[in-house]
């Protein structure tokens, strides 16, 4: 295979060593993960059949490599670093099985729901065991989308950032978002989203040398922008309230308000907005011009048309089907 960049790698991408011969399986997943991740050396207890699925979503200037393999040893040498064009730090999300990640004298480990950063410009050993199927969807970040995140004098080391006690539960939120949403979401939402998941990250990484205040403000507003994200993708849900938004992000009741207030809104006024821009958005759209009316406020979240025309109209000042005609 010849060697992707990140300029020429398509949206998506799946090797499967299913399509290959029992013998030959583990030598096309090895080159199947060089292409997704850059050059690394795997190895295996076994040299025959390996059922592995490697699947690449290119997002911005980064990916999500989802992978699913059977017990192995990954290995990032100082010949494969040196082979490499590119540099790289490696989000792992962890969702079946367990890693230990070995680099710099750290052993940190890795099981269900937990995330883990190492950089590709070291040394590192993953050794992905307690089988017999293990499944993680890695993160593959330019180095300079988060050193440029991070302070100038920021000195790395491989971390379990899901750890974190502030921010841990957003980096875990975003990053499940984000892995099942990537082929729903548009180019640009999946960048955007991902922007957050580093914005995150590198909160949690440099959070041991900010000050107490800065802290505080970043994330409050790391946790508003987890708490906008939760409502997006609740909106067709009819009757949604604030206890069940609170939970999905690990807050009160209370701090969810709170941090609505602070954005000059509440959360019944938010979640109506969005509501209706929704709507709009679809009545406008060509694809849905066959879609009955009461059938696109359905889909936001809406359960009484004539309560829908009628804060359509107190919004947009026309009716819904005056807004689709025009």
């Amino acid at each position: 295979m010849a060697q992707l960049t990140s300029e020429s790698r398509p949206r998506h991408l799946v090797w499967d060593t299913g399509a290959t011969r029992p013998e030959e399986q583990f030598s096309y997943y090895r080159e199947a993960i060089c292409q997704a991740f850059m050059n690394l050396t795997p190895e295996s207890a076994t040299t025959s059949r390996f059922p592995a699925k490697v699947e690449a979503i290119k997002i911005g200037n980064g990916a999500i490599n989802r992978v699913v393999f059977p017990e192995h040893t990954v290995h990032r040498s100082r010949a494969d670093i040196a082979a490499s064009t590119e540099s790289c730090f490696y989000l792992n999300f962890k969702l079946a099985g367990r890693c230990r990640v070995v680099q710099g004298g750290r052993d940190v480990s890795l099981s269900r729901g937990q995330v883990g950063i190492c950089d590709s410009d070291r040394e590192v050993k993953l050794l992905h065991d307690r089988g017999p199927r293990l499944e993680v969807a890695s993160f593959w970040v330019p180095s300079r989308e988060l050193r440029d995140r991070l302070p100038p004098s920021f000195d790395f080391r491989v971390e379990r950032v899901s750890d974190d006690p502030f921010v841990g539960h957003l980096i875990v939120e975003t990053a499940r978002s984000l892995n099942a949403g990537a082929l729903r979401m548009t180019e640009g939402e999946a960048a955007r989203l991902f922007g957050v998941l580093l914005d995150l990250v590198a909160l949690s990484l440099s959070r041991r040398s900010r000050a107490q205040t800065a802290e505080a403000a970043s994330f409050a507003d790391a946790t508003a922008l987890a708490l906008r994200r939760a409502v997006h993708e609740r909106l067709s849900e009819q009757g949604l309230t604030v206890a069940e938004v609170a939970g999905a992000v690990g807050i009160s009741e209370r701090y969810v308000h709170k941090l609505f207030e602070r954005a000059g809104t509440t959360f019944s006024d938010y979640v109506m907005d969005r509501r209706l821009d929704g709507a709009a958005r679809d009545l406008n759209d060509p694809a849905k011009a066959g879609h009955a009316i009461g059938s696109i406020a359905f889909d936001w979240g809406f359960s009484d048309l004539s309560h829908f025309t009628r804060r359509f109209k107190q919004r947009f000042g026309c009716r819904p089907r005056d807004w689709r005609a025009r």
